[in-house]
C-alpha cells in the first residue's frame, strides 16, 4: 500500500514533503491537480474528515487573499466546489490520503511520522 500525495509539482513544501517520504523509504504516488483536478467526491470526503472546506482550503495563501472578497464566503459544498475548481492552488499542500482512508493537509514531519506509524 502507498500514499496518495496531492499538490503542485513546483510548490516548494510539497517538494520537501515527497523528498522526505523518499529519505524515509515511503513509496506514494503523487499527482498535480492542476494537471489532473481532483473530484468533487474526493473533496468533499477529504474536507468532511479534516473538519470542513475551511481546513481544507490554505485561507492564508496569496490565491486567497487575492479573491473578490464575495468569494470568500462559499455558502454550501457546491459553492466551495466551483471556488476550488477555479482556484485549485486554494488546496492546503500536500494533501496526503493514507491507505486507512484518513487525510491530512500540509507537512510536518513529527506529525507525518506519528501518522505514518498509525495507518501504515
Amino acid at each position: 500500500m502507498s500514499l496518495k500525495v496531492f499538490g503542485l509539482t513546483q510548490c516548494s513544501t510539497c517538494l520537501k514533503a515527497r523528498a522526505w517520504l523518499e529519505q524515509q523509504g515511503v513509496a506514494y504516488q503523487f499527482a498535480d491537480y492542476r494537471a489532473q483536478p481532483l473530484a468533487p467526491d474526493a473533496l468533499t470526503h477529504w474536507a468532511q474528515a479534516l473538519g470542513g472546506f475551511k481546513k481544507l482550503v490554505n485561507r492564508a495563501s496569496m490565491t486567497w487573499r487575492q479573491l473578490e472578497e464575495t468569494s470568500k464566503n462559499p455558502q454550501n459544498v457546491a459553492q466551495w466546489l466551483a471556488l476550488i475548481a477555479a482556484y485549485p492552488a486554494l488546496i492546503r499542500r500536500p494533501l496526503i490520503s493514507y491507505p486507512d482512508g484518513s487525510v491530512t493537509v500540509g507537512f510536518n514531519e513529527k506529525r507525518l511520522t506519528e501518522k505514518l506509524s498509525l495507518t501504515c
